[in-house]
């Protein structure tokens, strides 16, 4: 039984080993534009983690306050890249190669709106042919049952196998008016 006031949630970590191949393919009509957005300011990196997770209760950066967050978006070994499709962004994706061998997918998603367009699975495959140049030893990523119901699955198709599973009990972020 969880308490009031806390939420539990099984946390799926993957790994990829090596490099999956081609490079990927957009979907069919649409030409989406990938760029890398070296150190974003604070409130266009809260703009688009804040938008994309929204719906999956993505908390943990909404509860750091500016400094830590500025640290990490500031670090040159912490990569974030912006999907745009028709000049808007479309998604966004953090890898975090703070251990040049391990490197982290540490977010991944699409704005509300783009989601089931096929993106998904384009960015992804870009951001994975990304993370291996140059050559880690894996890569690797985390995501949790409170994540969209098709993302595990998209990261295994993608490539990436499960090496561990955890079950967290959490405060709730909405609790803590960390959402509107």
């Amino acid at each position: 039984m969880v308490p009031p006031g806390k939420l539990e949630t099984v946390v799926t970590f993957l790994e990829m080993t090596a490099d999956p191949g081609p490079d990927p393919r957009p979907p069919p009509g649409v030409a989406p534009r990938v760029d890398f957005v070296p150190a974003p300011s604070l409130a266009y990196y809260r703009y688009l983690y804040n938008t994309v997770g929204a719906d999956w209760l993505w908390w943990t950066r909404r509860a750091m306050d500016d400094a830590t967050l500025a640290a990490i978006i500031g670090d040159p070994a912490v990569e974030v890249y912006v999907l745009s499709v028709d000049g808007e962004p479309a998604g966004y994706g953090e890898l975090d190669r703070r251990d040049p061998r391990d490197v982290e997918l540490a977010y991944f998603g699409l704005m509300p709106a783009q989601v089931g367009r096929g993106l998904g699975r384009y960015f992804l495959a870009w951001m994975v042919r990304r993370a291996w140049q140059p050559q880690p030893r894996r890569l690797w990523l985390n995501t949790c049952d409170m994540d969209h119901p098709r993302a595990l699955d998209l990261y295994r198709r993608a490539g990436f196998q499960v090496y561990r599973r955890e079950n967290r009990v959490i405060d709730d972020p909405r609790l803590a008016g960390l959402f509107d």
